[in-house]
């Protein structure tokens, strides 16, 4: 039963996801779900629950929807069309509801599979990856690359973060640098080591280009 629910959620979020341009398409899923995968596995998290809420997180995503409301009543939706128990649908969603950065950053999470599926797609949010899928969400948004005139911001919300004026590059300092202390599990932990260094060498490299100088 469960492969049978899992490959429906596959077929459910890859269309939701189908020509996405803001760097949560299907591949980006794709990616999160290995990751989980291999997140769960190390942490004795639950495989099912992990993989359910991995495949159907970003349905919910309030970039994606009218609002949080509308997307976690999508998911809902789904779920209940699903034959598993009301608590792990109840489960899943508690997960997706509480995952988003902006959520608050360094809000825990209630359990081991809700902090597995948040790592797994904070890693995709970082390294190389993390820096293509920036500008992918930036172009698709409208940003500018990037202004010196500015400055990042130290706190900003979901809401804020569409109306307020940022640039692509310093997406990496409101969010993306700060994500490797925030990582849960060892496993995530140690993976991120090298996308952390991946990105400082990068914006290193980029302001000296910048500047002219590099």
């Amino acid at each position: 039963m469960n492969a049978n629910v899992l490959k429906r959620a596959e077929s459910f979020a890859r269309s939701f996801h189908q020509g996405d341009a803001s760097g949560h398409d299907w591949s980006h899923i794709e990616r999160v779900v290995r990751m989980t995968r291999t997140i769960a596995a190390a942490e004795k998290a639950d495989p099912f629950i992990c993989e359910l809420a991995a495949l159907l997180h970003d349905v919910a995503d309030p970039k994606l929807n009218a609002s949080k409301e509308a997307g976690i009543a999508n998911v809902r939706g789904f779920l209940d069309s699903l034959p598993i128990p009301a608590d792990a649908a109840d489960h899943v969603i508690a997960i997706i509801a509480t995952m988003s950065y902006s959520e608050g950053p360094g809000r825990p999470m209630a359990t081991t599979e809700g902090r597995v599926v948040r790592d797994a797609d904070r890693l995709d949010a970082i390294g190389a990856i993390g820096i293509a899928r920036t500008f992918a969400y930036a172009g698709w948004k409208g940003h500018p690359l990037h202004d010196a005139a500015l400055a990042p911001r130290a706190t900003w919300t979901q809401e804020s973060y569409g109306r307020e004026r940022s640039t692509a590059i310093y997406h990496f300092y409101e969010k993306l640098l700060k994500l490797k202390s925030l990582l849960h599990t060892e496993t995530a932990r140690k993976i991120a080591d090298e996308r952390h260094r991946f990105m400082e060498s990068y914006l290193e490299q980029f302001h000296k280009e910048w500047s002219g100088n590099g």
